[in-house]
């Protein structure tokens, strides 16, 4: 089928491009500064033009902190986009796959969040995020979110490279131990809108296949345990392996706050969708054999 993609280089786009054609379909990826999601004419004009069969979006406004101060950009790309992609698609009467973020939550909840929890975000990037979901599925109820965290890959940046690159900058790395949630690396998000497809192009508006789900990696952990994870793989691949020492979010200030609790229930989503929460350590390894070359050292 013809599949539109919003977004080409980002994580999960990227992850895309490479196994939809992989899988079968023709895509065609958008995104700045040749398409802006937030132009109603351009979003009508990429659907007249490629007739899409299914869209999935993968792009987003992600700079959590630059939000606070730049709130109009963040909600035209993370709110009105989505929307408008909503009313293209039902126009055109093709099903949406959107991600979206653990960040519609403030995170003080002391268990896993459910779908059925009420979103209550406490800064402008988890606000955008929560009402380009609303807006999408206000105007194409043909439509899937997939809520996700700690999104980790080969591609861009993100905090398996930022610790990579620390680990061989530093002789110590401090990492707050006080978050908690999950990794979740992009081929596995990729993966699971690929799998989707066939399935919401043939459903009807009502199935329950549509809706609001979590999918992140298991099990859980913290920020300071996926990093020891990190420099545990990258020590057995011949890199260095820094101190790493354990610190609390108040000692590690940031614009935006950020989510104490980003465990997110995926049960919903293996029961309905039949996706599993991929195990993060697996999608680690590959990460990390991506990143890292293979020396005389790490195979002895």
């Amino acid at each position: 089928m013809r599949v539109l993609v919003i977004g080409r280089t980002g994580q999960i786009s990227t992850e895309l491009l490479a196994r939809l054609p992989a899988a079968g379909h023709e895509a065609l990826a958008l995104e700045p500064p040749d398409f802006d999601m937030t132009d109603a004419a351009q979003v009508a004009a990429a659907f007249a033009r490629f007739r899409p069969e299914a869209v999935i979006n993968a792009a987003a406004y992600t700079a959590v902190d630059k939000a606070e101060d730049d709130q109009a950009l963040a909600f035209a790309v993370n709110g009105t986009g989505p929307g408008l992609l909503g009313e293209a698609a039902a126009r055109a009467g093709v099903p949406v796959v959107h991600y979206s973020t653990d960040y519609v939550f403030a995170g003080d909840k002391p268990t896993p969040y459910t779908e059925d929890d009420a979103p209550n975000p406490a800064g402008v990037y988890g606000a955008s995020k929560l009402d380009g979901e609303r807006r999408l599925h206000a105007a194409q109820p043909r439509a899937v979110t997939l809520r996700t965290a700690w999104v980790c890959s080969a591609h861009g940046n993100n905090f398996v490279k930022t610790m990579l690159r620390l680990g061989r900058e530093r002789p110590e790395v401090r990492v707050v131990a006080d978050q908690h949630g999950a990794p979740t690396f992009a081929d596995d998000l990729a993966d699971a809108a690929v799998a989707l497809l066939p399935r919401l192009v043939a459903a009807p508006a009502g199935d329950p296949v549509f809706g609001v789900f979590h999918l992140s990696g298991q099990p859980f952990t913290t920020w300071h345990g996926f990093a020891a994870a990190i420099f545990e793989g990258a020590a057995q691949r011949g890199q260095p392996a820094p101190k790493l020492t354990a610190i609390t979010t108040a000692d590690y200030p940031t614009r935006a706050t950020r989510p104490a609790n980003s465990r997110l229930d995926c049960s919903r989503a293996a029961q309905r969708l039949g996706i599993a929460a991929a195990d993060w350590r697996a999608g680690l390894a590959r990460c990390l054999d991506a990143l890292l070359p293979v020396t005389k050292e790490s195979t002895r």
